[in-house]
């Protein structure tokens, strides 16, 4: 897989399952909201998130970006990447849209999941 690290570092903020979509969460090119029967989940720029907002929230994470558009029919996509990873006690953050995957890794990690991903084949744009 070809990689691209998104230059922003990226914020995850939990709410309670009926809380209204806030606002500052889609004010970036890239950001993620999911709402399950237990809870509404934010990713978005770091740089968005209003300093208030610290109870159920990781910060300093760095996304990777699967380049190019994946078929739905591929298989073992993501477990290419966070297989490797976690083999080396790195933890992630997964996302899929209908195009692509993205990882997020904490950016105190980056260096090292870089190095993991290059060593299991893939590559750094």
């Amino acid at each position: 897989m070809n990689l691209t690290i998104l230059d922003t570092p990226f914020s995850v903020v939990k709410f309670p399952q009926a809380h209204d979509i806030p606002s500052w969460a889609t004010k970036s090119e890239f950001f993620s909201i999911t709402r399950t029967k237990e809870e509404l989940s934010v990713v978005c720029e770091s740089a968005n998130v209003p300093a208030d907002i610290s109870e159920d929230a990781e910060h300093e994470w760095k996304c990777l970006k699967v380049e190019g558009v994946l078929d739905f029919a591929l298989t073992g996509i993501l477990s290419s990447l966070a297989n490797p990873l976690a083999d080396n006690g790195i933890s992630i953050f997964a996302i899929s849209t209908f195009n692509t995957d993205y990882l997020l890794v904490k950016a105190h990690s980056l260096e090292k999941a870089k190095l993991v991903l290059e060593n299991a084949g893939h590559s750094f744009q």
